[in-house]
């Protein structure tokens, strides 16, 4: 049985998406010239500024699109739904938001977005574009613990990209953007929830089964299994199991302080996200972490998707000033 969805042409539907989004947000965002994968902030690229390319597979959205703009990412690679963009895409990216002082490439941990922007960074460093990257891993369910680097990089990226265009917006050096670009990611703890599964435009068929009471921790974003399967649990008990995990591994001490992502996967509605959201500030006051700030809502989802994740940051002083930093983007603004 296929599922219920408002398109035209499956296959047409990520360039669709972006006439739609270019449509509705003139002001912030733009299409390279000949490149109508490449999304350019109108209000960012500027000589002298390291240059923040971000991308991905699209169905995640606002991630990445909806965080180009001022102050946070200069321009996003897109891919077709759940593919890493191919190199030239990523190329016209680079181009268009290098001002002579570097590039950072920052994406999530999957292969073929590794394979497609390394491409992109050997076709750039022949144009005398120099470009560091920064993969993101702020999935806790992903790989032990020992094996971080071999992480996905999931709704983490929110407070991950924040950090670093901040970085760039503060006109540092590439040196010391990617020094705050890795230091925020080793910062960032997520852990997701899924409940049913999503469809893809072209095939409209569930890209996995889950009975209808059960639930899986750990799922990612593209319906990757996750580490445990079992029957659904109360709100609590989802928040609790997900906080244990990143608690774990995060190793918060009393007087210490953090920002709250409480996100959903598509479909969860913003009632469950708040009912996991207070469940979050209970179990934060109870070990005397303290809350610098809190986002609930969707900013990092799987088409339509059941489910949520949770990710703190773990801030220190210059975290605090990275994430506080104004930024300006489509979907997305601070300060």
């Amino acid at each position: 049985m296929q599922t219920k969805k408002i398109i035209n042409d499956g296959n047409r539907a990520v360039d669709e998406m972006l006439e739609g989004i270019l449509a509705a947000h003139p002001r912030h965002l733009m299409s390279a010239d000949g490149s109508p994968r490449s999304i350019i902030a109108r209000d960012g690229p500027r000589p002298g500024k390291v240059g923040l390319v971000i991308g991905g597979g699209s169905g995640h959205e606002p991630t990445f699109l909806g965080f180009v703009g001022k102050g946070l990412a200069d321009a996003a690679a897109i891919g077709n739904v759940f593919a890493s963009p191919p190199p030239d895409p990523i190329l016209e990216c680079a181009k268009a938001v290098s001002g002579g002082a570097g590039v950072l490439f920052m994406y999530g941990n999957y292969a073929g977005d590794v394979m497609n922007f390394d491409m992109a960074a050997e076709m750039a460093a022949m144009d005398d574009i120099e470009v560091r990257t920064v993969l993101t891993t702020d999935d806790v369910a992903s790989a032990p613990r020992d094996q971080r680097q071999k992480r996905r990089g999931v709704a983490g990226n929110f407070f991950i990209f924040k950090a670093a265009g901040a970085a760039c917006d503060l006109m540092l050096s590439l040196d010391e953007v990617e020094r705050i670009a890795r230091k925020a990611n080793d910062h960032t703890f997520t852990m997701g929830v899924a409940l049913s599964p999503c469809s893809l435009p072209q095939t409209r068929r569930p890209n996995f089964e889950i009975g209808a009471d059960e639930m899986e921790i750990g799922m990612g974003i593209h319906g990757e299994p996750g580490i445990a399967r079992g029957k659904l649990g109360s709100a609590d008990e989802i928040t609790d199991e997900m906080l244990d995990r990143i608690f774990a591994e995060m190793a918060p001490k009393r007087g210490d302080k953090v920002a709250v992502l409480v996100n959903s996967l598509g479909s969860t509605p913003l009632m469950e996200l708040y009912i996991m959201n207070r469940r979050v500030k209970q179990r934060l006051d109870d070990i005397g972490v303290s809350i610098h700030a809190t986002w609930v809502g969707n900013y990092c989802t799987s088409l339509e998707m059941a489910g949520a994740s949770v990710t703190l940051f773990h801030l220190d002083e210059e975290l605090q000033i990275m994430l506080d930093h104004p930024c300006d983007c489509a979907m997305f603004r601070a300060g």
